[in-house]
C-alpha cells in the first residue's frame, strides 16, 4: 500500500472533525472520497498534507509513518496537493507558478522534463505561459494548480474538489487529464463533489459522512448502490 489511514481523528477546537476513519490508496490507483459538504472531506486532505494535526490514528506513506512530519517535507516525499480553491499565485506568471511546484527539486533536467509534460498536459498553459495566474479562466487556474502539484513529482497527489465552479464542457475536460496523469503513473486520491465524474474515473471509492466511513467499494460498485445513486448522483 502507498498510503494507509488508521483510525485517524481530526479536531478544531473541541469539534471532532473526522472520527478515527481508516482507507488506503493502493500504488497505480485512482481513488475516489465523496460526500456532503461538512463530512469531512477536506479536513482528511489538510491532515494528509500537514496543515491540520492528527487527534489521533496514524498516517503512513510508503511505509513511513508521517503522522508528525512537517508538511513541506511530506512534498519532499512525494505527496502533494492541489488544493480546494486552486489556491494559485494570482500576481506570478504561469512559468513561476510551476515554477513554484518545484521548490524543493535540485535537479534541473527532471524539472525540465516534468515542465514539458505539464504543457503536453495543458497546451492552454504553454499558450499562456508568460500570463500572470489571476488573468486565467477558472479553468485555466485549475489546470495550473494541477499542473502546480505535478512539478514536485509526486508519488501521490492530492486532487481537491478539482472540478468546482467549473462548466461540465470544462469539467469534462479536466476529468479526462485526470485519468491521462494516472495512466502516465501517478498515484491519484481525489476529494469531489462531482460524484458521478468520480466514481467513473476512480478505481475504488468511500463514502464519508459526518467525519465517518460509511461505505467502501470499486467505483462501478458505489455508482451502482441504491443509497449512493439517491444522496449523491441525484438518481432514486
Amino acid at each position: 500500500m502507498l498510503l494507509e489511514l488508521h483510525n485517524v481523528s481530526v479536531c478544531y477546537g473541541r469539534i471532532e472533525a473526522l472520527h478515527g476513519i481508516s482507507l488506503h490508496v493502493d500504488e497505480g490507483e485512482v481513488v475516489a472520497l465523496i460526500g456532503a459538504n461538512g463530512a469531512g472531506k477536506t479536513t482528511t486532505m489538510r491532515a494528509l498534507s500537514g496543515i491540520r494535526p492528527l487527534a489521533g490514528g496514524r498516517i503512513v506513506f510508503a511505509g513511513e509513518d508521517i503522522s508528525r512530519l512537517r508538511a513541506d517535507l511530506r512534498v519532499v516525499r512525494g505527496l502533494c496537493q492541489s488544493p480546494e480553491g486552486r489556491q494559485i499565485f494570482p500576481g506570478m506568471t504561469v512559468l513561476e507558478n510551476l515554477d513554484m511546484g518545484a521548490y524543493s527539486r535540485r535537479d534541473t533536467a527532471g524539472i525540465a522534463a516534468d515542465l514539458k509534460r505539464v504543457f503536453e498536459l495543458f497546451p492552454r498553459l504553454a499558450e499562456r505561459r508568460r500570463q500572470p495566474g489571476g488573468t486565467l479562466s477558472g479553468g485555466e487556474q485549475q489546470m495550473l494548480a494541477v499542473g502546480r502539484a505535478l512539478m514536485s513529482r509526486p508519488k501521490l497527489l492530492l486532487l481537491d474538489e478539482p472540478s468546482m465552479g467549473l462548466a461540465p464542457m470544462v469539467i469534462k475536460q479536466i476529468f479526462d487529464i485526470i485519468t491521462e496523469i494516472n495512466e502516465q503513473g501517478t498515484t491519484i486520491l481525489l476529494v469531489e463533489q462531482n460524484a458521478q465524474q468520480a466514481l467513473a474515473r476512480a478505481h475504488r471509492g468511500y463514502v464519508l459522512e459526518t467525519g465517518r466511513i460509511v461505505k467502501e467499494g470499486s467505483g462501478r460498485e458505489l455508482m451502482h448502490d441504491p443509497a449512493v445513486r439517491e444522496a449523491y448522483l441525484g438518481v432514486s
